[in-house]
C-alpha cells in the first residue's frame, strides 16, 4: 500500500508541478548543481573544482551580480548595476554618466562611497536545526517565531565564529534552509565606465528587446588596506568567441521567481500586487520625466531613479503578461485541480497535503484586505524620500537595539548592523528639490488613499502636500552624516529628544507600520511558509534536487546554449555587431535614444565593425542576474548578462526555450571597444593576462 501511494504521488506531481521539461530551465544551487542533466544533455562533467572556482569568482552587487576578471581584484559588472556609484561620484560639473570614466593608473581609480561587494565563501545545510525549532502543536505564527529565533542564533554564531557575514536562506518554501557565509568588501573603486548613451543604446524603447547593441559594462577594483586584493579565483578571458550551439553558464543572483506558486498566489499577484505596482511606477515615471525637463542638471539628478523605474515597470508588465495569458493560467488551474482531486481520494495524502491550497488561498485573501496599507506605511510608498528612509532606519535602529538579538526585526539583528551603520554614515549626494518632488507625490497618494486615518489628518492639518514636503525637507538636518552619527550613537534618548521633523514623522508612523507588519507576519507570512513548504515537500520527496528552488537573490548557476530563434517567421541571429550599432545610429540621425557618444563617432574608422557586441543564449535568468558572468565549458569569461528579451519576462512563472533568451555583452566586443574606442590598452592587457 505504501508503494502504491508513492507511485500515485509521483504520477500526481508529474501532472502539475513545473519541472525542468525544457532542457535549459533552472536556477540551480551551487552546492546542488545539475551534474546528471549536464552530463546527459551536453556530455559536460561538472567537477567540484570547476564549480568552486566559478563560485569564488562570482561577486554580489547588492541585488545584482559581477565577477573577478583579473588576479588584482578587478571586477566586471553592468553599467546599470554600477550606475548608483557613477551618480554618487558625479557633480554638476562632472557628469560621469554622460562622459564615462577611465582610470589610466591605479592612483586615478575613484573610491565609490557606500558600495559593498560580497563573495560567497561557504554554504552549510542547516535544515535540521531550523525546522527542529518548531513542534507539531505550534500555530503557524508560533512556528515562524521559533524558526526565526533559530535563524537569528545560527547567523550570529556563524558570524562570531568565522568573521564572515552569515545569512540563512529559505529554500523550497521552507523545506530546506542553507547558511550562506560571505566575505564582505567595502573599499571599492571605479576603474572604467562607458558613456550612458552607449551603455544603454536604444534607451527604454529597446529595453527587454532583441536585437540589442548595448555596451553595458562597468569595471571596479576591490581594495583592502589601501591595496588591490589578490583575487586568486578569477575568470580568464575567452578570446576565441562563441558559435551557435555552444554550451555556456551564467553565475549570478536572480531575485525571485514564482514557478512553484499556487493559483491563489499567482492570482494575488495578477489582481492585487502587480496592478498597484504598475500604476505606481507609471505615475513616478511621469513625475521624474517632468522633473528632468526643468533643465540638464535636473535630468542628471533624476536619471538613475528614472532608469530603475522604467526598467522595473517594463519588467512588471512583462511578468503580468504571463499571468494574463488565459491559456497558461487555464492549464495551471486545470493541473492544480487534478492534483488536488487525486490527493483527496487518498486519506493519508489528503491529511498531509490536502489543506495546503485552501489555507494559502485564505492567506492571500487576508493580505489583499490590507495590502495597500502595508505598502503605503510599512513599504514606505506614502513617504517616498531618502530623508524619511534614513529617519525610519535611525528610529528602528535605536528601538531594536534595546531588544535581545533574536527578538529584533530581521534587518536589525547583530549580523546586519555593521552594513546598516555604514550606510547611515556614508556621504552620498541628496538633491533637495528632487526630494520635495518625490515626497510631494507620495503624500498626495497617501492623503488620497488614507486621508481619514487619524495620523494622516495630523500630518496634513489642512495643509497642501507640497507645503508639507517643502517644510520637512527644509527642516531636516539628516543630510549631514555627523548628525546621523549622533542619532546612531545616542540611541533612543537622542531619538526622543529630537526636533528633526523627519525623525518625528518616522516616530509617528512607526506604530502603524509595525502593526501592519505584525499582521502580515501573523496572518500571511507563516501561512505561506507552512503550506508552501507542504507543497514543496511533496515535490522534493519525489524529485529531490532535480527541481531547483525558486530564486532567492542568492548565488545560482544556470546553463544553456548560444541559440537563434524565430520571431514572426524571421530568424533572429545569435550576435549583433558594431556595424549594426553604427547603422542604427545613422538611420536615427544620431539622435536619442540611438545617439552614439563622440568617442564612438571618432573611433569608428579604427573599429572592426564585424566584431560582435551582444549575443543571446537560452540560459535561465531573471532580475538580479544583471552583471552575471557568462562562461564557456573551460570556465572562461565569454560575456556579461545584462538583459532578457521580451519573451523572457513570463519566465518568472513558466520557462520555455522556444523564444526566451538572455542577452549578453560579448567578450570580444568588450576588448574591441576598450582597445579601439577608449585606448585602454593597460586595462585590456590586465583582462587578457598580458604583462
Amino acid at each position: 500500500m505504501k508503494h502504491l501511494k508513492l507511485k500515485l504521488l509521483i504520477v500526481l506531481i508529474s501532472l502539475t508541478f513545473i519541472v525542468p521539461a525544457w532542457a535549459d530551465e533552472g536556477l540551480w544551487l551551487f552546492n546542488m548543481p545539475p551534474a546528471s542533466a549536464l552530463k546527459a544533455r551536453y556530455g559536460f562533467a561538472i567537477t567540484p573544482e570547476w564549480i568552486q572556482h566559478l563560485r569564488l569568482a562570482s561577486v554580489r552587487f547588492g541585488g545584482a551580480s559581477g565577477s573577478f576578471v583579473s588576479p588584482d581584484g578587478l571586477v566586471l559588472t553592468n553599467h546599470h548595476v554600477g550606475q548608483g556609484a557613477l551618480q554618487n561620484l558625479s557633480t554638476k560639473d562632472r557628469d560621469l554618466m554622460k562622459t564615462g570614466f577611465y582610470a589610466r593608473t591605479r592612483a586615478e581609480e575613484l573610491k565609490a562611497p557606500g558600495m559593498e561587494l560580497m563573495v560567497l565563501q561557504d554554504i552549510e545545510d542547516v535544515t535540521a536545526r531550523v525546522s527542529g525549532a518548531e513542534t507539531a502543536d505550534m500555530t503557524p505564527a508560533q512556528a515562524a517565531a521559533a524558526r526565526d529565533k533559530a535563524i537569528a542564533a545560527l547567523e550570529k554564531e556563524s558570524t562570531d565564529k568565522t568573521g564572515l557575514r552569515s545569512t540563512v536562506v529559505n529554500l523550497y518554501s521552507g523545506s530546506m534552509y542553507h547558511l550562506y557565509r560571505y566575505k564582505v568588501y567595502n573599499d571599492v573603486r571605479l576603474v572604467f565606465a562607458p558613456e550612458y548613451a552607449v551603455a544603454f543604446f536604444g534607451g527604454d524603447p529597446d529595453n527587454f528587446t532583441y536585437p540589442r547593441y548595448d555596451f553595458d559594462i562597468t569595471l571596479f577594483r576591490i581594495y583592502e588596506n589601501d591595496k588591490p586584493i589578490a583575487s586568486k579565483s578569477y575568470l580568464k578571458w575567452n578570446t576565441a568567441g562563441l558559435k551557435e550551439g555552444d554550451l555556456i553558464f551564467a553565475s549570478g543572483h536572480p531575485g525571485s521567481t514564482g514557478r512553484l506558486l499556487t493559483m491563489a498566489q499567482m492570482e494575488f499577484l495578477r489582481d492585487v500586487s502587480y496592478p498597484f505596482t504598475i500604476v505606481n511606477y507609471q505615475r513616478r515615471r511621469a513625475l521624474l520625466q517632468d522633473y528632468g525637463k526643468r533643465g540638464p542638471e535636473y535630468a542628471r539628478q533624476a536619471q538613475g531613479t528614472l532608469f530603475g523605474i522604467e526598467n522595473s515597470l517594463k519588467a512588471t508588465i512583462g511578468y503580468q503578461s504571463g499571468l494574463l495569458d488565459k491559456a497558461l493560467m487555464d492549464k495551471k488551474a486545470k493541473d492544480e485541480q487534478a492534483f488536488r482531486d487525486a490527493i483527496r481520494k487518498d486519506p493519508a495524502l489528503d491529511k498531509e497535503f490536502g489543506r495546503a491550497w485552501d489555507e494559502l488561498a485564505q492567506a492571500e485573501k487576508k493580505y489583499a484586505e490590507f495590502f495597500k496599507a502595508y505598502r503605503f506605511f510599512e513599504g514606505g510608498a506614502g513617504f517616498t524620500s531618502g530623508y524619511f528612509t534614513m529617519a525610519r532606519s535611525l528610529v528602528r535602529l535605536a528601538t531594536e537595539r534595546t531588544k535581545p538579538n533574536d527578538e529584533r526585526l530581521r534587518e536589525y539583528r547583530d549580523t546586519a548592523l555593521p552594513a546598516l551603520t555604514r550606510r547611515m554614515l556614508t556621504v552620498t549626494p541628496i538633491y533637495d528639490e528632487l526630494e520635495v518632488a518625490n515626497f510631494t507625490d507620495a503624500l498626495i497618494q497617501l492623503q488620497k488613499e488614507f486621508g481619514q486615518q487619524l495620523e494622516v489628518k495630523w500630518l496634513f492639518a489642512g495643509r497642501l502636500a507640497e507645503d508639507i514636503a517643502k517644510d520637512y525637507i527644509a527642516g531636516t538636518k539628516l543630510k549631514d552624516p555627523e548628525v546621523r552619527k549622533k542619532y546612531v550613537d545616542g540611541g533612543l534618548d537622542a531619538i526622543y529628544a529630537s526636533d528633526d521633523p523627519m525623525i518625528k514623522l518616522a516616530l509617528m508612523v512607526d506604530p502603524i507600520s509595525r502593526g501592519l507588519r505584525k499582521r502580515y507576519e501573523a496572518e500571511v507570512e507563516p501561512i505561506e511558509a507552512r503550506n508552501g513548504a507542504l507543497i514543496a515537500r511533496a515535490i522534493f520527496k519525489v524529485k529531490g534536487a532535480s527541481v531547483p528552488p525558486d530564486a532567492t537573490s542568492t548565488l545560482r548557476l544556470s546553463f544553456g546554449t548560444v541559440k537563434s530563434y524565430l520571431e514572426n517567421g524571421k530568424k533572429i541571429p545569435i550576435n549583433t555587431s558594431f556595424k549594426g550599432m553604427y547603422d542604427l545610429a545613422a538611420k536615427a540621425g544620431n539622435k536619442p535614444p540611438y545617439e552614439l557618444p563622440a568617442s564612438f563617432l571618432a573611433g569608428k574608422a579604427k573599429m572592426n565593425l564585424e566584431t560582435p557586441i551582444d549575443f543571446i543564449a537560452t540560459c535561465d535568468s531573471i532580475g538580479g542576474n544583471s552583471g552575471s558572468p557568462v562562461v564557456n565549458r573551460k570556465g572562461e569569461f565569454s560575456g556579461v548578462l545584462f538583459d532578457g528579451n521580451i519573451q523572457s519576462l513570463p519566465a518568472r512563472f513558466v520557462y520555455s526555450d522556444t523564444q526566451n533568451r538572455s542577452v549578453m555583452v560579448h567578450s570580444q566586443g568588450i576588448i574591441e571597444a576598450l582597445t579601439r574606442i577608449y585606448g585602454a590598452q593597460p586595462l585590456v592587457n590586465e583582462l587578457l593576462g598580458k604583462k
